[in-house]
């Protein structure tokens, strides 16, 4: 029989999996034992015209610091010029998505409001701003300078997924129970956009995501990469119980050494692995409330994803993963600038 041995306490297999047998009733008794705070809607909805606003300031600001960080080749002087400027590319695929209108739709709307935009034109030019290779990048600064302003070098975060669906014909609550069944992968091509997304619990800014229509570990595994690109070190991590593994726990530990990592044993779960999987393990299975009280701190993705839906919707019309990609990376954004202020 496999054991653990930690701070002088032996954690076996069966000891392990006789707690995780206890699991559900373990987490009803702490739900009867905690206080959960109520939101008040009427000062949440209060305070949203005053979150937008700053939101749209802080869209002036970054914009076009965000674009004077990086230096673009000039582009070939073969075929039309282009009726935009780079500036005025990133503003209107970001107000598409907090107006929440389809490409020909965006274009009426700056059709009709020309004569103060001096912006006038077709749903086809608002449709090739999502193949736009760096309007990803002038996002990807964006986000850059809301860390910067935030001080944010270093969080405790959570992380999780959600999909979106490409037609009002999909529902995603009932496509995601199908793929679940299935080990969540999309078995109709391009039926769901899985996105994975993590989250400062301090802040409740977006550090990474990433986007696929395979599969959530897909989309897991685009986050982690851009993560790295962000500089930013973990202190804590909590998943969803999908992404208990060894791997992952070896791989955070890897990346971020002394990460404490927060995920709810599988079923089948054995303590042979990794020291830092071992650690965690032991910490779970004898410290079982603490645990629990930081590992439900993974309810701040469900909340910010439920919040980004209802402002954006749970729809995302492209069909081409590279401009599915740019228009998750608009909400992303659009959430730390609602965010950023507060």
């Amino acid at each position: 029989m496999l054991c653990l041995h930690v701070n002088t306490m032996r954690i076996t297999n069966v000891q392990i999996r006789e707690k995780i047998k206890l699991l559900d009733s373990l987490i009803d008794t702490y739900n009867e034992n905690t206080v959960h705070a109520k939101r008040d809607f009427a000062k949440y909805e209060n305070s949203y015209e005053k979150r937008l606003r700053e939101a749209i300031s802080f869209f002036q600001k970054y914009i076009p610091q965000a674009i004077s960080l990086t230096t673009f080749s000039n582009k070939s002087k073969l075929g039309r010029p282009e009726k935009l400027t780079l500036e005025q590319r990133v503003k209107i695929l970001l107000i598409q998505r907090l107006v929440y209108r389809s490409n020909r739709e965006m274009s009426n709307m700056l059709l009709l409001f020309s004569f103060l935009t001096n912006v006038d034109i077709s749903y086809k030019t608002v449709e090739r701003l999502y193949d736009d290779s760096r309007i990803q990048l002038i996002l990807f600064n964006m986000n850059s300078l809301i860390n910067k302003e935030l001080n944010l070098t270093e969080s405790d975060c959570c992380g999780d997924a959600t999909g979106y669906v490409l037609s009002v014909k999909e529902h995603y609550a009932s496509s995601a129970q199908k793929l679940k069944d299935k080990g969540k992968k999309s078995t109709k091509k391009r039926n769901v956009l899985f996105s994975f997304a993590l989250l400062d619990i301090n802040k409740r800014i977006y550090l990474a995501f990433g986007t696929s229509y395979q599969s959530e570990k897909d989309a897991y595994n685009k986050a982690i990469e851009m993560l790295k690109k962000t500089n930013i070190e973990l202190k804590s991590v909590r998943l969803d119980r999908y992404y208990s593994g060894q791997t992952i726990v070896k791989n955070m530990s890897v990346m971020f050494p002394g990460i404490k990592c927060y995920l709810i044993p599988k079923k089948n779960v054995t303590i042979r692995g990794s020291f830092e999987w071992k650690k965690m393990l032991h910490n779970f299975c004898l410290n079982t409330e603490e645990y629990f009280e930081e590992y439900f701190k993974r309810n701040q993705s469900e909340s910010g994803f439920s919040e980004d839906k209802k402002r954006f919707g749970w729809k995302i019309p492209q069909k081409l993963s590279n401009r599915a990609d740019l228009a998750y990376n608009s909400i992303f954004t659009w959430h730390n600038l609602m965010w950023v202020g507060q």
